[in-house]
């Protein structure tokens, strides 16, 4: 990742970034606000020095449990390792706060995504046909941390994606 980049707690003065991120993240200024009223909701932002908002992530902190919801890096800002910070940061969070897994639905079509939550440690759990408002599937996938040691637990998948 950039030297210049770095992963900070979203707040109202970043929406009109994240909302502006990329047409494909559909997060909209509606949904902030409400995830800023639940207090379960954990929002961060990638920022950079000169350009700004680069990236966000939302989640849910339920019980034992972190819902990943959305992670986003702007279009001309991919590869640049992005996203894997974001993702370094809520498998932190989930270590400090005593999380035993995080879940996360993702477009099948999605192999980029795929490979960056497979890289996090996260592994297939099963397909949601026709998820989506196009009808495209879902991959749901986990992340199981060890509860002594806080260390990503490594699975197989459960559920092959290509059949």
């Amino acid at each position: 990742m950039h030297p210049l980049v770095r992963i900070e707690a979203m707040n109202e003065d970043d929406f009109d970034s994240v909302e502006a991120l990329d047409e494909t993240t559909g997060v909209q200024r509606e949904q902030l606000y409400a995830e800023l009223e639940r207090p379960w909701s954990r929002r961060w932002v990638a920022r950079h020095d000169v350009d700004g908002v680069v990236g966000c992530a939302l989640a849910w902190h339920v019980a034992d449990e972190l819902h990943v919801l959305n992670l986003a890096t702007r279009s001309d800002r991919r590869r640049q390792g992005i996203g894997s910070a974001l993702m370094r940061e809520m498998v932190t969070y989930a270590r400090k706060s005593g999380i035993d897994h995080a879940l996360l639905e993702v477009r099948r079509s999605n192999a980029t995504a795929i490979a960056l939550y497979r890289a996090a440690g996260f592994f297939v759990t099963g397909i949601r046909a026709r998820y989506y408002a196009d009808d495209e599937d879902a991959v749901e996938m986990m992340l199981v941390l060890d509860p002594a040691t806080g260390e990503v637990v490594a699975r197989p998948d459960e559920v092959r994606l290509d059949a």
